[in-house]
């Protein structure tokens, strides 16, 4: 079943992206594992259900920290939009799923990374990578709500 604030949320990132470049998913309901009298004082921790979407999702994640880096290292004022819409996506999207967050935070983290290591100053290399990233996140933010948000 589809949760209409969560393609709401990806539909309207995947529109950020378009309005900077000039740029749903599916919530699973997880079945909470039996519990028994023994086990009751342990955390409950949702099972996770890989969707058909996650590999995309991943990769939108890493753009997100790719893109992050590079506004930042490119604006007079520090911006937090990136991060924050990626920990909206990332809290919506994985609830309880501890895995398939740290993949997603990992992917996020992977894209700031390669960008830091490569770029120090704004240069025009920097600022084409930049709008190439957000074309890419827009169309990735685009796929995902056509495909997977009916």
């Amino acid at each position: 079943m589809i949760t209409a604030p969560i393609l709401a949320r990806l539909a309207l990132a995947g529109f950020a992206l378009t309005a900077a470049t000039g740029a749903a998913a599916q919530k699973t309901t997880s079945n909470e594992p039996a519990t028994t009298e023994a086990a009751t004082s342990a955390p409950v921790v949702a099972e996770e259900k890989p969707t058909p979407y996650d590999q995309r999702l991943i990769r939108l994640s890493e753009i997100l920290g790719s893109v992050h880096y590079l506004r930042n290292l490119c604006v007079k004022e520090p911006e937090d939009v990136w991060r924050r819409s990626m920990q909206e996506l990332i809290d919506k999207e994985t609830a309880d799923e501890i895995k398939r967050r740290e993949r997603m935070t990992a992917a996020f983290n992977r894209g700031y990374r390669t960008f830091a290591s490569v770029y120090t100053t704004c240069t025009g290399p920097a600022i084409v990578a930049e709008q190439r990233y957000r074309a890419e996140g827009a169309t990735l933010a685009s796929e995902i709500v056509a495909r997977f948000g009916n």
